[in-house]
């Protein structure tokens, strides 16, 4: 196979069109381990391994396009957060970032909580034999079936997201002779720094109800009056990929206000409050996440000072990590196919994935790095745009990166940083088969989710 540079592309940062990119790095056979699993390192002859299993033996035994999920990092980032809150706080997984049984059981294990937010990830908690009263159920407008399943199954809080859904649950808790422990999701008219479809505590969206117009205040009310209901709090997400904590501090300071007006209304202190997920992490090595500690020091500190000024008990604080811990501990691992140099733009390499394993980029315009892995190489960095093989201009996975001039078909490329939102949005666009997520640790790899298969999609084709 040839491994001669390709003519084309600009080479230097002061020549380069407009995009989303940096200056080449200095060696391009760096891991930086802010955006890499913790096991990731290269061996003596630059092969990118994982749990010491070499990439290239793990495409020859799984193929390729193919999420490698560290277990041993995934169990790690548990335990940080489980020890920074401690014991007087809860931690919830957000399921929406990646879910499956093994996941499921790796979460049990290590001591956290759950939080689904459909019928299907509610289905693959209790199979997979996590506690009913260790999962929670969010969702802007979960069926009555989705609730009867719910309450059935003795789910540990069902996160209340409007005024329709306080009287339905009810309903369904009433008529089995139960009294559901709830919490009301409101929205607090603060817009995390963040991507306007993943902000998602502004007014002017489809998630929890609104403090302002006194709406939040009128679905306590309306849950403390309900038999069949127990509200035990107030829960409040203010958006995803968030690095800054001062939004974090003006949700709390408004959800404390409305536990004040709450006590002085009805006498009654709600017990706790969740203060939702959305923890940045690293996708570049430009991005600069705090560490778990770090998070639960500052909004235990926020909490405690807002409820002390309002002359509050401090509430049972609750978090939802989904993405900070699951999304270091992947990578993608791409084949590439084509390799087309553009004069004076850059270089298009195509692999064997795209939209259809990774639809963030197109999605959000999200970031990613990019490394290759199958070997090291000494090749001047050439600008490239990583790009799948689906039928849409829109079909990128990296927009902008840095890869070695010699890159030819054959090699493997891969993808740091997609353990959350990848396997879990991925679709079968251009019928594409959904790729394996194979777990790895201490020299072994295993399928925990396997590769679907052409039988797969025409068993679902009816005719």
């Amino acid at each position: 196979m040839s491994r001669s540079a390709h003519p084309a592309g600009p080479r230097h940062a002061d020549v380069l069109p407009e995009g989303h990119y940096t200056a080449p790095p200095a060696d391009l056979n760096t891991l930086d381990p802010k955006v890499w699993a913790r096991t990731v390192a290269r061996d003596e002859q630059g092969i990118a391994t994982v749990a010491g299993l070499r990439v290239t033996d793990l495409a020859e035994e799984f193929g390729t396009p193919a999420y490698f999920l560290d277990e041993t990092d995934f169990r790690a980032r548990c335990r940080a957060w489980a020890d920074a809150f401690g014991p007087d706080a809860d931690v919830f997984y957000a399921g929406k970032a990646f879910l499956s049984r093994a996941i499921v059981r790796w979460l049990y294990e290590e001591g956290l909580n759950l939080d689904v937010c459909s019928g299907g990830e509610l289905a693959t908690a209790l199979s997979a034999g996590m506690p009913a009263e260790r999962i929670a159920f969010h969702g802007n407008n979960k069926s009555e079936a989705e609730i009867l399943r719910a309450v059935e199954a003795g789910v540990g809080r069902i996160v209340l997201d409007s005024f329709q859904e306080i009287v339905r649950v009810a309903h369904v808790a009433r008529s089995l002779g139960k009294r559901q422990r709830v919490q009301i999701r409101v929205t607090v008219g603060v817009e995390a720094h963040t991507h306007e479809f993943i902000a998602t505590a502004h007014e002017d969206q489809k998630f929890g109800i609104a403090l302002a117009g006194g709406q939040a205040a009128e679905a306590v009310r309306r849950a403390l009056a309900l038999d069949g209901l127990e509200l035990i709090g107030i829960h409040s997400h203010i958006g995803s990929q968030i690095f800054d904590m001062a939004g974090f501090e003006v949700s709390a300071r408004r959800v404390v206000q409305l536990l004040a007006d709450v006590r002085d209304e009805h006498g009654v202190e709600l017990p706790e409050i969740d203060l939702g997920g959305g923890l940045g992490i690293a996708y570049t090595s430009e991005d600069d996440p705090r560490e778990p500690h770090e998070i639960a020091k500052a909004l235990s500190e926020i909490v405690t000072r807002e409820c002390e000024a309002a002359g509050l008990r401090t509430p049972r604080i609750s978090v939802e990590p989904g993405r900070a811990i699951v999304g270091p501990t992947a990578f993608t691992l791409y084949r590439v196919g084509t390799v087309k140099p553009l004069e004076g733009l850059r270089t298009y390499v195509s692999v064997d994935g795209g939209m259809s394993d990774n639809i963030r980029t197109a999605l959000y315009d999200a970031e990613y790095s990019v490394s290759l892995v199958s070997r090291a190489s000494d090749a001047e960095p050439m600008l490239s745009r990583v790009v799948g093989k689906h039928c849409e201009s829109g079909d990128i996975v990296v927009r902008d990166a840095f890869l070695p001039a010699d890159l030819a078909p054959g090699d493997l490329l891969a993808v740091p940083a997609t353990g959350a939102y990848c396997r879990s949005m991925a679709s079968n666009y251009n019928h594409a088969l959904r790729p394996p997520v194979v777990a790895v640790r201490d020299g072994e790899a295993r399928v925990i989710v396997r590769r679907e298969t052409e039988e797969d999609l025409l068993r679902l084709d009816v005719g």
